[in-house]
């Protein structure tokens, strides 16, 4: 009987995979499947906590040495689809001045990602709307470090 129930789930597995490989590009499964960067950063210079309109939060934590992104991270409760837009937004914030990394937006993670349904595109804004606002906190910080001690999160 056993065998006979996990010939079944490999079956459904594979149904599964082919439906979502239909759905949504490589890129996207390979960033589900081993997402990029995941965790909090410890002594980032710069955090956002975001909640989209869809309810999913989302955290992106930057280090940046000399105006450049040297590191970057992600944390959310959200969907597939926002785990892998936030894990495209740090890779592509990675190793960017942050001047360059500001003007990242929804279009640029939905291209590299190879786009996602229209359903899901709202991800893509929530992660390039995290990564400004942790960006603008390291500005808003990087003159006046004390002023971290104060920041609430």
């Amino acid at each position: 009987m056993t065998k006979g129930i996990d010939a079944f789930v490999q079956e459904l597995q594979a149904e599964i995979t082919e439906q979502v490989r239909e759905q949504y590009s490589e890129t996207v499964l390979d960033h589900w499947m081993h997402p990029r960067n995941f965790g909090p950063l410890d002594k980032a210079d710069g955090h956002a906590r975001v909640t989209g309109p869809c309810g999913d939060t989302m955290e992106i934590f930057v280090k940046v040495e000399d105006d450049r992104i040297v590191q970057a991270s992600f944390l959310t409760d959200g969907c597939m689809t926002t785990i892998v837009a936030a894990s495209m937004m740090v890779e592509l914030a990675t190793d960017k001045r942050v001047s360059q990394a500001m003007a990242l937006t929804q279009a640029d993670i939905l291209a590299a990602l190879g786009g996602l349904p229209a359903e899901s595109e709202h991800c893509a804004l929530l992660a390039a709307n995290t990564l400004h606002s942790a960006l603008e906190d390291h500005l808003d910080t990087s003159g006046a470090p004390w002023k971290r001690l104060y920041r609430s999160e």
